[in-house]
């Protein structure tokens, strides 16, 4: 197109992006293996408005070029396509009207640009676990013939489980930057019924990312919607397995223990990981992100915490971090502090004052600002402290084992 006499120059969606654009029509010539090819950007000017690229091939030319053409047409996509410029996160919109609903499928998904930075590097979960994961990940991009040749379609389903606060959704995230996926985020409750949550899978793409959030919560709520027939139908029923190709489906729950088994079953889903609280390896990883930091003389006292089977969530200790980023000793004993009242029943008010005690007040007093939550005059600051840290949600429970990774099924 950049060779022809006429071509339409048009702006992109970025500033300074051009995009070149035929008319209606017009020819363009390729030159391959020394022959010149053309190509019609043919627009019929009826009710659908078609529109093909007719391809044009001299006759003496045809059994030569033909079909090493259309090889090297093939890898020149699927080059371009690995470089897939920028993801996209879907979200289903609420329609209250079914019949209207139907004459504007297009319309149920809105999207913005999926720009969330959490990669497998970032993310705190057991090394062996996280290899595993991208290892699997990896084998299932290749595994489009196998699946084929098992009669299956090419999919593969996760269930995430764990406490609120455990990195379910950066996981999900890290997932989709991995592979170079967009992501449909299906919130259940603006979802009409069964048939329209076939409609919103109809709309997806391949190569992305299927999401529904915490499911366990939403099938314990006796007035939905959906049916769990529904949800089963579309984990794994035969509109799925005619749509489904090329997609990651994952769902997430709090715990799984309330959930009907039919759910879980191999087949529908492949693999369940668990998302524990935090433990000292994962520890270190977020010590490693959120402060620059691979080792300290406080890493020790922190290790020997967690071997008394005290824990936080991730959530919970990168707040503290995040708090304390200035000085990594001061978020580190924010966090032992943390850690050493978990379970007690004073609740975060005394571990407030242990925070403003350890060095977070100083930290804001050094600037010369005496009007954030740690001010002396607040009397709202401990309220305050509740709401950033989150640490009303302490557990006393004992730690869980470190990761739980159980197949459902042997593809892949």
């Amino acid at each position: 197109m950049e060779d022809s006499d006429f071509t339409n120059l048009l702006i992109g969606k970025k500033s300074n992006e051009i995009i070149l654009r035929l008319d209606p029509n017009q020819i363009i010539d390729d030159d391959f293996l020394g022959a010149r090819i053309s190509w019609i950007n043919e627009v019929k000017s009826n009710a659908t408005q078609s529109r093909a690229f007719i391809l044009k091939i001299r006759k003496a030319d045809k059994r030569r070029l033909l079909r090493p053409y259309l090889q090297h047409i093939h890898t020149v996509f699927n080059e371009l396509d690995q470089k897939k410029p920028e993801l996209k996160l879907y979200m289903n919109i609420h329609n209250d009207h079914h019949h209207h609903q139907i004459q504007n499928q297009n319309r149920r998904w809105r999207y913005v640009p999926f720009s969330h930075p959490s990669t497998f590097e970032t993310i705190a979960m057991e090394a062996d676990l996280k290899n595993k994961l991208k290892s699997d990940l990896e084998s299932f991009l290749k595994a489009k013939q196998y699946y084929h040749r098992l009669g299956r379609v090419w999919k593969r389903c996760y269930l995430l489980y764990g406490q609120s606060g455990t990195g379910k959704s950066s996981f999900v995230a890290a997932m989709a930057n991995f592979l170079g996926y967009d992501v449909y985020d299906i919130d259940l409750s603006k979802v009409l019924d069964d048939s329209d949550l076939k409609l919103l899978l109809l709309q997806t793409t391949s190569k992305s990312v299927i999401v529904v959030e915490d499911l366990d919560r939403f099938l314990m709520e006796k007035s939905t919607a959906v049916s769990l027939s529904g949800v089963l139908n579309f984990m794994d029923g035969i509109l799925n397995s005619c749509c489904a190709e090329e997609r990651i489906m994952v769902f997430t729950m709090n715990s799984k223990d309330q959930v009907d088994p039919a759910i879980l079953r191999p087949g529908r889903i492949d693999v369940h990981i668990h998302f524990p609280l935090c433990d000292f390896s994962s520890f270190k990883t977020l010590a490693n992100s959120y402060l620059g930091v691979k080792d300290h003389k406080l890493f020790p006292q922190v290790e020997e915490i967690f071997q008394t089977g005290a824990s936080l969530s991730p959530a919970e200790i990168g707040e503290l971090m995040i708090a304390n980023r200035n000085s990594p000793s001061r978020a580190l004993k924010s966090v032992i502090t943390a850690l050493q009242t978990e379970g007690d029943r004073r609740g975060s008010v005394n571990i407030g004052r242990r925070l403003l005690d350890s060095g977070s007040r100083s930290s804001v007093e050094e600037s010369g600002d005496h009007s954030g939550i740690f001010s002396r005059e607040s009397v709202n600051a401990m309220k305050d402290i509740k709401k950033l840290y989150g640490l009303l949600r302490l557990r006393s429970n004992r730690k869980e084992q470190s990761f739980d990774l159980t197949e459902g099924g042997k593809v892949g």
